[in-house]
């Protein structure tokens, strides 16, 4: 069978779009006729992406929007809530997804489980658009026959670590507008204004500049007849950095470094605590062991040092230590951590646990950056004014001994 993607109405005159199986175009139109969907485009997406004439990228490299992967989830764990087959819900949700990746990719699923092949193996196919804490989940879910619970929970998740995620970008916006609009207005004065003024300087040698106003003139110079070599050693300078960055004895070390930094490194730190501590959280509910738990969370803190300090505490775990001792002896998580999860383990609640200090830091994490948005944008301005008024007073006071000479 070929897959086809629609655009059309339906009864009520709405504009849908999806995609549906069928032998050829025109089962598909009597399929969809048969849904009340009135065809106005149908795409055979099979042959398409067999001929591949616009060097589309394979399905299996694309990925999704986390807003699409949740929507997508939440939409199939309520059909299996409902007790529709899993096959059947897979096609429903291929017919209804607005997204024409994932709508090829539930119709794939869906074929795959149809043949007899489990939903997790197929999801594992998708690397790009399913992480290794996605597949894990389902086929725990699977396994104990909790799939739509599971599949809620992941729902619910995905949204929560998007909503973090968003809110840390959207704080680090301001002061990045504002340190670019600082360098391109010195660049403007050092280019345009500052070489005129310096031109009336020198034409009155019996003037004797103060040392700011030179200081000021030699940077304007350096800029004007070095701006190439500027650029050209940011460039290789960033990309020297990247390069050892990406060495694991570099990436060790910068995330130590990070963690130490005023400000930004406490407020990393929380947000490595809030996604080991959810996601684990959300992987022990769904029935994954623990240490394949720990396998798959130390992907998501995005720190190598404190994924090391995990690593160690799932080998001490292996040996049969709880993983209370081994998170406190690396350093690297907070003592109020440590003391629910010891209590977790104690009374059979750690899943219960984990999730109460997941709400507690994303709260943190949210009052933090809003804190951190609030102090950073009087501390750009200052920052920006004193530069700009140190200009505007280099230059302005020779001019004005300029214009008593004058006088």
């Amino acid at each position: 069978m070929a897959l086809f993607e629609y655009k059309g109405l339906n009864r009520s005159g709405k504009n849908v779009r999806g995609s549906v199986e069928a032998d050829n175009s025109k089962a598909a139109r009597i399929k969809l006729k048969k849904d009340g969907i009135f065809v106005q485009e149908l795409k055979d997406k099979s042959r398409s992406a067999k001929k591949n004439k616009a060097g589309r990228t394979p399905i299996m490299s694309r990925s999704v929007s986390i807003t699409d992967l949740s929507a997508m989830t939440r939409q199939l764990a309520s059909l299996l809530k409902a007790n529709i087959p899993l096959v059947d819900c897979l096609s429903a949700v291929a017919e209804q997804m607005e997204n024409p990746t994932l709508a090829e990719v539930m119709s794939d699923l869906k074929s795959q489980v149809n043949e007899g092949g489990s939903f997790h193996r197929g999801l594992a196919k998708y690397p790009k658009i399913f992480n290794n804490i996605y597949v894990s989940m389902c086929e725990a879910g699977e396994m104990s026959g909790t799939l739509d619970v599971i599949l809620l929970r992941l729902a619910e998740f995905t949204e929560a670590q998007s909503a973090l995620a968003t809110k840390v970008r959207s704080a680090m916006v301001y002061p990045i507008v504002m340190m670019v609009f600082t360098v391109v207005l010195l660049g403007i004065l050092s280019v345009f204004v500052i070489p005129k003024i310096m031109t009336v300087f020198e034409s009155f040698p019996e003037i004797q500049l103060p040392w700011y106003t030179l200081a000021v003139i030699s940077g304007s110079e350096f800029i004007v007849n070095y701006w190439h070599v500027i650029i050209i050693g940011a460039i290789i300078g960033y990309a020297l950095f990247r390069s050892w960055k990406a060495t694991p004895t570099g990436s060790v070390q910068w995330d130590a470094i990070y963690l130490k930094l005023p400000l930004v490194g406490k407020l990393s730190r929380m947000v490595a605590v809030s996604r080991f501590t959810r996601t684990l959280a959300t992987l022990l509910s769904g029935g994954v062991p623990m240490l394949t738990a720990l396998g798959i969370v130390r992907n998501v803190v995005n720190n190598e040092i404190i994924a090391r300090a995990i690593d160690l505490g799932k080998e001490n775990i292996s040996e049969g230590e709880s993983i209370a001792g081994p998170l406190k002896r690396s350093g690297q998580f907070p003592p109020l951590v440590i003391h629910m999860i010891n209590i977790g383990e104690k009374t059979g609640e750690l899943e219960n646990m984990l999730s109460q200090v997941s709400e507690a830091y994303d709260f943190q994490v949210k009052s933090a950056v809003d804190g951190l948005t609030s102090l950073m944008e009087p501390i750009m301005i200052i920052v920006m004014g004193c530069v700009i008024g140190f200009i505007v007073f280099a230059i302005m006071i020779p001019i004005f001994e300029l214009s008593n000479i004058g006088g």
